[in-house]
Formats: C-alpha cells, structure tokens, sequence
C-alpha cells in the first residue's frame, strides 16, 4: 500500500483506530476522520505519518470540508457509526433520522467524495463496516439494523458501478467486538452472547482491522462486492 491514502472514518477510538493502525502498518498514509478533534490528535500521535480531520458523518457539509482537506483518497472505510436503541413501536423518528444519517446516507456521500479520484486512477477500494445484525436483524435495533443492512446494499450497487475501473467495494460485517460500545453490556448478556459464538469469545478490533486490511490489499483485487463475515461463527 505504499504510496496510497486511506481514509477511515469514526477512526479516534476501538475498530476504526485498529483500521488505521494496520493500514499504517501496511504501508499507507492514513488520515483519521472523526468528531472529537482532542482524541483524534491523540490517536493520530502513535501512527507515523497519520494526520487527522474533523468530520461529522451527520453533516454533507462537513463531509465535503474533510475530504477536501484530507486530498485525494485512494482507500476508504466507511467505519463510523451510532446507536440510538429502543423498540420500534416507540421508537422516534429524530432516532430513526439520525442513525441513518450518519450510518448510511453519511457513508454514502463519503463514498461520492473520493469516487472521481479513484475513477481518475482506475484505482481504489472501498470498504464499508456492516455489522452481524445487519444480516441477521436485532430486535429493538430497527434503525441501526436498517443503516447496516443497507450499507451492504450500498456496497453491492456500488461495486456493480466502478468494478470496470479497477475499484472494488466490499463490507466487513463484525459480530461482537470487544469495544466501549459491547463493554457496557451486562454480564448476562455478555454470557449469552459468547454462549451463541462458535469460538466461544468476543473478537477483537485487530480482527476486523485485518479483514479490512485484506481487503484493502492487491492480493483482495478480483473481490468486490462481497460481505467478509468476521463473527466468530455466531451467523453463518
């Protein structure tokens, strides 16, 4: 990957900062997009030859003002994501609304900022971070099942769109990853979880980390479209 540019988004803490750790590692610049300028700088401070932009994935115009800071991309992850949980019968539209803006709709005009680069190029990749509930649903998640599910639509229309100019488009789908996020869960529910997993464990952020890399790789180049599955068997 020398010589090429990643982009990963939601990349101050857990699975984006280990994406932009082994892209780093792999040979790329890596620029890490996302809200909190403090930990951004933070993060940024233990890759070599990291920089980092501010972006909120709720806003088109701060999307256009990071990537036109960030230059042209050659590797983009679509990483960043929010939860806004509650049963659908009561469930807010505000809720709905803005777990698909960031998600979804954000990771979408990501994608149309490097596009022309990459189509300029005839070069890129494009790999957008699903989830395991994204295929197999979750209750009292409509939303944030709805934002991944659709992501995984995204990622196949798209790939149908450039695979003529050497761009792949794929999605890694993590089952249950040990983050802040899965850290606040009850022991119960942690229990049942690993319970459900083939590996008997919750994976680790380098685990997607390496998928992306893949991925993002030469040795990934005649796979597009496709769902890179990394749950630990919990969904087959």
């Amino acid at each position: 990957m020398t010589n090429k540019t990643a982009f990963v988004t939601g990349a101050s803490r857990g699975i984006g900062l280990a994406c932009a750790r082994s892209l780093a590692e792999a040979g790329a610049r890596v620029v890490l997009g996302a809200r909190d300028a403090a930990k951004l700088e933070q993060a940024a401070s233990g890759i070599p030859n990291a920089t980092w932009v501010e972006i909120d994935l709720a806003s088109p115009d701060s999307i256009k003002q990071a990537f036109a800071k960030a230059g042209r991309i050659d590797i983009l992850v679509n990483n960043a994501g929010i939860t806004k949980d509650g049963l659908a019968l009561r469930m807010k539209k505000d809720d709905w609304d803005t777990v698909l803006a960031t998600n979804l709709t954000g990771a979408f005009l990501a994608i149309q900022q490097v596009l022309q680069g990459m189509l300029k190029e005839r070069w890129g990749r494009i790999i957008n971070i699903s989830s395991i509930v994204g295929e197999a649903g979750n209750p009292g998640q409509a939303n944030y099942v709805a934002s991944k599910s659709g992501l995984i639509g995204l990622t196949k229309s798209i790939a149908q769109e450039v695979g003529s100019r050497n761009i792949t488009v794929n999605a890694v789908a993590p089952g249950f990853i040990e983050t802040d996020m899965t850290a606040s869960l009850s022991a119960e529910l942690k229990e049942s979880m690993i319970g459900h997993t083939p590996l008997r464990r919750f994976g680790k952020p380098e685990d997607v980390a390496a998928a992306v890399r893949f991925l993002a790789s030469d040795e990934a180049s005649f796979i597009t479209g496709h769902v890179l599955d990394v749950n630990g068997g919990m969904y087959m």
